[in-house]
């Protein structure tokens, strides 16, 4: 695969060898060519009507400025080389970021949009604004498409997982990233409700554990601010706002430091997708369940956002 060359001002002597080998229209006609096939040295001299030995003092500038990659084959007559375009895209950036600015990006995941679940049948269902989806304790309705549309998750253990898109990967500059946040309203589970049932509930951020927040409760006393009037009382209203932050000393919830579980041990640069998981750990001390508020519910307008904060290199 031809790869993305991205370059800055500073980048003196890589911008100018490519400014010299896209300066002769000779040079350019080549890179047309290798589009299209892998062509020998001799190929393209005829091709282009010019001799071979011009030819390869072309080809030779194009390698050197990283826009052709040259390839030995085996051939009738021995190894054969052959020429290939190596960059389908070239960026350059004409204004400079100061070293240690930070920038973020960020994903509010919808709550139904998990792509992994296990969950406790025994108390675990899924609603809306509007209704239940099928009935209370059936693991069933977390695999129907009308999960997407959820407000409220509920589970008495096990997890969710979701899939987030790693913006980094798609930015067109090398990026360092410095923390990767999660924040969630949270809340334990328990039948009809109970304001000191307690939950510890884990963070794990591409199949590692970051850390733990204990719930204090399942509350349920009033209603929830942006709780819609068909859900009745008597049951889960609302959460608290829970944040998890993993910077490279370690990982925070609400500021405060619970695991020495950093950034680097995410391995967050190495695809294109990160996988977040909040439930409970077989082992908790208190192994109390879970709610999930979506933005239509609870008391925070919001679903699951992952961010990143991050600095461009200079």
């Amino acid at each position: 695969m031809a790869k993305h060359i991205r370059l800055r001002l500073n980048d003196a002597e890589e911008l100018s060898k490519i400014g010299k080998a896209l300066s002769s229209p000779v040079r350019i006609k080549m890179l047309q060519l290798m589009s299209a096939e892998k062509m020998s040295i001799a190929e393209l001299a005829r091709r282009m009507e010019i001799p071979t030995s011009s030819a390869a003092l072309d080809i030779k500038v194009l390698q050197q400025a990283g826009l052709v990659k040259i390839e030995e084959k085996p051939g009738s007559r021995g190894k054969a080389k052959l020429c290939s375009k190596d960059a389908d895209m070239i960026s350059i950036r004409m204004t400079e970021v100061a070293a240690g600015v930070e920038n973020i990006v960020s994903v509010e995941m919808p709550i139904g949009a998990y792509t992994k679940c296990e969950v406790d049948s025994s108390a675990c269902g899924i609603a809306n604004e509007s209704t239940i989806l099928e009935m209370d304790d059936m693991e069933m309705a977390f695999y129907m498409p009308e999960r997407m549309s959820a407000q409220i998750i509920w589970s008495a253990g096990g997890y969710v997982e979701y899939t987030f898109p790693n913006k980094l990967k798609a930015m067109r500059f090398q990026c360092i990233p410095h923390a990767l946040i999660v924040s969630a309203e949270l809340c334990s589970e328990v039948s009809s409700y109970r304001e000191d049932w307690k939950s510890d509930i884990t963070l794990w951020v591409n199949g590692v554990e970051c850390g733990t927040w204990t719930s204090p409760g399942d509350f349920g006393q009033r209603r929830g601010k942006l709780t819609p009037p068909t859900w009745g009382s008597g049951r889960t209203q609302y959460g608290l706002l829970t944040v998890w932050e993993i910077k490279e000393d370690g990982c925070y919830i609400n500021k405060v430091r619970v695991s020495d579980t950093n950034l680097e041990s995410l391995h967050i640069m190495e695809a294109g997708s990160v996988y977040v998981r909040l439930g409970n750990k077989e082992n908790a001390v208190y192994a109390g369940g879970f709610n999930i508020f979506g933005k239509k519910f609870g008391d925070y307008e919001q679903d699951i956002i992952m961010s990143i904060t991050y600095s461009e290199l200079v």
